[in-house]
């Protein structure tokens, strides 16, 4: 067994399990507060909680949250801390998976240091239905996504696909150092945005990525170097 093993407690463990490395900085949400711009009352999600390192501080800054977190030992440790903070009344924890998480029908935004195995799997919840009710995302990732999502003209299909509808801002870089257990690679905010107005109107979003796969990968295809 290696050392770095012997040294895991068992809720290092757990995370491992459910693939999540835990923000541990306070200093990092600190510098992420000024940059939201919330207002009073509004809605947050923050999905992958875990024991409230921005579930707490998002409460109270006056947020509304909706807590996802699917863990039990972890949902124990977030009320515990909502409950120590006297946020209670502003915070409703619900036990779920991200991938089949219930969106609410008012229009909210996300907040989140998500699982980075499920990035894809949330950023396609969250973007590929723009009729939806999401205005404003503030995703902490790996920083290599982070920079791929951001990065313009798109340099992806899955990218390229939700441009018409939705902004992406690269922010502040986190170092792995931040997370329980630490990961290998750094991290980085990624902010997306409700286009206002949208390129495209919400009835081609559906199939829009299949639409336009023969033109992306015919331009991918052209772009690669010849040997």
């Amino acid at each position: 067994m290696s050392v770095s093993a012997r040294r895991r407690t068992p809720r290092d463990q757990r995370r491992r399990e459910y693939g999540q490395n835990l923000l541990a900085d306070g200093g990092v949400v600190e510098r992420l507060l000024p940059r939201l711009d919330l207002r009073a009352d509004e809605l947050v999600v923050d999905v992958g909680a875990g024991a409230g390192a921005l579930t707490v501080p998002l409460a109270l800054a006056g947020a509304r949250v909706l807590a996802v977190e699917r863990d039990p030992a972890m949902q124990r440790e977030l009320r515990a801390a909502i409950s120590r903070a006297g946020v209670a009344a502003r915070v409703t924890v619900q036990p779920a998976d991200l991938r089949r998480v219930r969106w609410p029908l008012m229009p909210y935004r996300v907040v989140a240091n998500p699982p980075f195995g499920l990035t894809t799997a949330l950023l396609s919840r969250l973007l590929d239905d723009p009729a939806g009710a999401l205005r404003r995302a503030d995703l902490l990732l790996q920083a290599e996504v982070a920079r791929k999502r951001a990065t313009q003209p798109p340099t992806s299909l899955h990218s390229a696909a939700w441009a018409p509808w939705w902004s992406f801002d690269l922010g502040e870089r986190v170092d792995r150092r931040a997370f329980r257990p630490v990961p290998r690679v750094d991290a980085a905010w990624l902010t997306i945005r409700r286009r206002d107005p949208a390129v495209l109107p919400e009835w081609l979003a559906p199939g829009f990525a299949d639409a336009i796969r023969p033109r992306w990968e015919a331009g991918a295809n052209a772009r690669r170097p010849r040997r």
